[in-house]
């Protein structure tokens, strides 16, 4: 084995987009009856978890993300579709 060598290591794992992970956690809030937006939105603002079901594991979920990498999400979506919109 030669040892000058760096050897990448490196474990495939499934990567969730922060989109499906926010349709998964939005229809677990709305099945549980919670007003998903506004639960939603206290959990951006405050980073506490608890603004999220943990029903189908909605609160692990939407912690594999960073708030600021969600919010920046919303963004770029949110954004999308005005230039889309002006377009037409």
């Amino acid at each position: 084995m030669d040892t000058n060598h760096t050897i990448k290591f490196s474990i495939d794992k499934e990567e969730t987009s922060v989109e499906d992970i926010l349709k998964q956690v939005y229809s677990s809030l709305t099945e549980k009856g919670y007003d998903p937006i506004n639960q939603i939105v206290g959990y951006i603002i405050s980073g506490d978890p608890t603004y999220i079901t943990s029903y189908n594991n909605a609160r692990y979920l939407i912690r594999r993300y960073e708030r600021d990498e969600i919010l920046e999400e919303l963004v770029k979506n949110y954004i999308a579709k005005i230039e889309k919109e002006t377009k037409e």
